[in-house]
């Protein structure tokens, strides 16, 4: 696999911007606590993972989450790591610690309708009568409340008022069916349906009225719905969000009353994948989600109360999780109902200026599409506020981070990875370290992550399977309906023994960046040499003809070994003899001949995972002739009928 290595950041911290960093303080106060003196971000972090114990306890403190806890870890064995046992904590509390009138909690926008702002004030007296609510439906600790709902602010009032009682949330997009929100929320048997009647994306109104009627007909543990007009439906036998969320009858809202919960006791269930049978249901802690998300909002990522947070998701991906915690630190965050192209490509670079946002999280899909639509961001709208740029989904292209820092500003560009396993990342960008274009710029705090050859030896500046060697207070308490554990171990455990394998190859390199190959379980592998998917398209999409591609290593019986590349053309343009040549040629000049596909093949599109990632290992094995009811969902795929036209290609 061939590693691709910048010869000099993109962009580095000033030694004022050092200084003024939330982590910097946090330092100082490491300093100032313990006696422990850092001279820089990577004695930091080494100091993290050798005394993981010594530097939850100085976050906890640093945070002032609570009182003095009487143990950090009294196991750190892994699986079954136990966190501040004894300890009781409320998720909802730090976010209620914020409160302020000089600043909005919530600037919520859609596709055809005027920017609003919701106050803390606001935020939290719904949150408090729909606590309520909730309470006279019955549900405590424990109880499942499930959100079927788009990224909009009664989505995260849902989930604070469910949390803050110690009821266990869990939601979907209104991009899934009924059928493939069942999948998952069924798993949970939810007391509670809090929804909307549809959502708003490419200029186009869905109404999901008949998706909401199934979803609660095959729900029957249900006790109450709670109904957001968005398009102006409703239903007689549901009850209306305004009537569950407003006090009607005093002036004075009533105060918002926490539960304290144990540490690891549920905060909500997200979902695996689900292109290969039911979702898998991953259980994580109050506690331990709460301390991880400060590390990684506040510290790594310095977001603050002067900030205006917007990250481009949706409640059934993770990083809808990873942008409420923008509110523990004191933030506003912004939450969008639409598409990021429409009515222009650029779309979403428009509603970064109208909000103000500081930080701004997109997905390299999303940035490559402006980059081919000629977008130029900063000379079409005013971005001044800006100061970080966030990207997760998948590998980021170097070419790509260049592009932002050439027509969007100078500023740092935090490439991140990490996952709906532990709710965060495991790297990313930190404000007081240099961007490398391609890479990312540190492991964070608390990770003690390495890059393993399959013998189990650490390696630098070459490739290995991403490990986590010890471990982190946000990984899973448990997967949802696997009472003996069997189904967390082998997800995680069952290559290294008492080790968390990922399933990333990663590079560590010199100067301390990590750079991201791709999946591991879908790693193509010509005479021996291993290659990540990831360093293919990466010059692949890089050419002006091609919006797309996916490429395969497709075993063959008798030892034979198939690579097609499949590529989604961009408008205009044709697969010739002549394009062929060029992309072999890229591939053969920018990584290796050994990279250079066995057929290519144009394709009418590339099927994703509903949360944007390519279908690499499915696709691969209805090209090996397996049975697509056993290899992948339908309703886990963004484009299905995309499943068929592949499977015609088997051999």
């Amino acid at each position: 696999m061939t590693e691709i290595v910048a010869a000099a950041p993109q962009w580095v911290p000033s030694e004022r911007a050092v200084t003024a960093a939330r982590i910097t303080d946090f330092a100082r106060f490491v300093e100032q606590r313990y006696g422990i003196r850092t001279a820089d971000y990577s004695e930091l972090w080494r100091w993290s993972v050798d005394d993981i114990a010594g530097f939850w306890r100085a976050v906890w403190e640093y945070f002032e989450v609570g009182d003095e806890p009487a143990e950090v870890l009294a196991s750190s064995d892994m699986p079954g790591a136990r966190w501040f046992p004894g300890t009781h904590v409320n998720y909802v509390d730090q976010v209620a610690r914020h409160a302020r009138a000089d600043r909005p909690a919530i600037v919520a926008l859609s596709e055809d309708t005027p920017l609003r702002e919701l106050s803390w004030a606001e935020m939290l007296s719904r949150t408090a009568v729909l606590a309520r609510s909730l309470r006279e439906l019955g549900v405590g600790p424990g109880d499942r409340v499930a959100g079927y709902l788009p990224n909009i602010p009664e989505a995260v009032i849902a989930f604070l008022a469910t949390a803050s009682i110690g009821a266990i949330w869990s939601a979907c997009g209104q991009d899934y069916t009924a059928g493939a929100a069942l999948d998952r929320l069924g798993q949970l048997e939810p007391v509670v349906l809090i929804t909307a009647d549809g959502y708003r994306y490419g200029g186009k109104a869905h109404d999901r009225i008949a998706e909401i009627d199934a979803l609660r007909a095959g729900l029957p543990s249900l006790r109450g719905t709670v109904l957001v007009s968005r398009l102006g439906g409703t239903r007689p036998d549901v009850l209306d969000w305004n009537d569950a969320t407003e006090e009607l009858f005093t002036p004075q809202p009533p105060a918002l009353t926490t539960e304290p919960v144990d540490f690891e006791h549920p905060l909500w269930v997200l979902y695996s994948s689900g292109t290969t049978g039911k979702p898998k249901g991953i259980v994580h802690g109050h506690g331990g989600v709460l301390l991880e998300h400060l590390k990684a909002v506040a510290l790594q990522s310095d977001i603050g109360p002067e900030d205006t947070f917007f990250w481009y998701t949706s409640p059934s991906w993770m990083m809808w999780n990873f942008q409420v915690a923008g509110l523990l630190a004191g933030a506003t965050i912004v939450c969008y109902d639409g598409s990021p192209g429409h009515p222009t490509p650029d779309a979403l670079w428009a509603l970064a200026a109208r909000t103000g946002a500081t930080v701004l999280g997109t997905s390299p899909g999303y940035v490559l599409a402006c980059e081919k639509a000629g977008a130029r961001p900063a000379l079409a709208h005013d971005l001044r506020a800006l100061r970080q740029i966030g990207i997760t989904g998948s590998a980021f292209p170097a070419s790509s981070s260049i592009w932002l820092r050439d027509n969007v500003g100078d500023i740092p560009v935090s490439s991140i990875s990490g996952g709906t396993d532990v709710v965060s990342a495991f790297m990313g960008g930190v404000s007081t370290v240099p961007v490398w274009p391609g890479e990312l710029s540190a492991p964070y705090l608390g990770v003690a992550l390495e890059a393993w050859d399959e013998s189990g030896h650490p390696v630098h500046d070459a490739v290995g399977e991403l490990v986590i060697t010890e471990p982190m207070p946000s990984m899973p308490v448990a997967f949802w309906n696997d009472p003996d554990g069997t189904r967390y171990r082998e997800a995680y455990f069952g290559m290294y023994p008492g080790v968390w394998r990922h399933g990333d190859w990663i590079t560590r390199t010199a100067h301390g960046s990590v750079i991201v190959h791709g999946r591991s379980d879908s790693t193509l592998n010509r005479n021996g040499i291993r290659m990540g998917s990831a360093d293919i398209y990466e010059v692949v999409e890089a050419l002006p003809e091609i919006a797309e591609s996916l490429v395969l290593g497709i075993e063959q019986p008798e030892g034979g070994y198939w690579m097609p590349l499949f590529v989604v053309l961009a408008p205009e343009h044709e697969l010739t003899d002549r394009l062929r040549q060029r992309i072999g040629a890229a591939i053969r000049a920018d990584l290796s001949p050994r990279h250079v596909p066995d057929e290519i093949l144009a394709a009418p599109g590339i099927p994703h995972t509903r949360t944007g990632k390519k279908l690499e290992v499915p696709v691969k094995r209805l090209l090996q002739g397996a049975d697509p009811a056993r290899v992948v969902d339908p309703a886990a795929v963004d484009a299905p009928d995309l499943l068929e036209w592949y499977r015609g290609h088997a051999r």
